[in-house]
């Protein structure tokens, strides 16, 4: 797992890591519809402009994938199954409506051994975008890499720590280097590399009274 404190860095480390994975790569483009406001009217919006809107907790626009490659579910599907909000899986088969994974986290990752994932609508929130906004997506990401926040309750193996782009909150370093399970298997590329292995900590004092 790779962890950074920003979505714009972990879409680009995600692409980038998808290109190393051998195999054809899988296209899957939603479906954006605009709804009327309070007052019934639909505002003149582009789709191009609403295929590039990305909020936190959406699902791309322009989602792809190869066979083998990780992702992170974005919605709890279906809990007593193992498909919940941040469960990882690892794509095995795609098809033209569902995509066929396997769980890798939480107690049934022994127990199911495949799953199929449709899409669903999402609604970001309106005071976000300021836009009565449905987007139907598979409800996932990449996850060869994700934000240190979501990564809360994760335990991995091996954890590459991104802070080019330095931590922004409260306790994100903490989270960060505590995902694994072993010290030795931490990877940190910092800031500035001609300045050691230094890098910022963002701690609120008052939280800690």
């Amino acid at each position: 797992m790779i962890l950074t404190a920003r979505n714009d860095d972990v879409n680009e480390i995600n692409v980038e890591a998808l290109n190393f994975l051998d195999g054809d790569t899988h296209t899957y483009l939603a479906t954006d519809r605009l709804d009327p406001d309070e007052s019934g009217r639909i505002p003149p919006i582009s789709n191009e402009f609403m295929q590039n809107i990305n909020p936190p907790g959406m699902p791309l626009f322009k989602l792809q994938l190869k066979v083998w490659c990780p992702i992170i579910l974005m919605r709890n599907l279906a809990p007593s199954e193992g498909l919940y909000n941040g469960t990882r899986l690892l794509v095995t088969h795609c098809r033209k409506y569902l995509i066929q994974a396997k769980i890798l986290t939480g107690k049934k990752r022994k127990i199911v051994e495949k799953v199929m994932l449709p899409r669903i609508l999402f609604q970001p929130n309106i005071s976000e975008l300021n836009i009565n906004m449905l987007r139907r997506q598979f409800p996932i990401r990449l996850a060869y890499a994700m934000t240190i926040n979501k990564s809360q309750g994760q335990s991995v193996q091996h954890v590459g720590i991104d802070l080019k782009t330095p931590v922004f909150c409260h306790g994100q370093l903490y989270v960060a280097l505590s995902r694994c399970t072993a010290a030795r298997r931490i990877t940190v590329l910092p800031e500035d590399e001609s300045d050691g292995l230094k890098t910022t900590n963002v701690v609120f004092q008052d939280v800690l009274l």
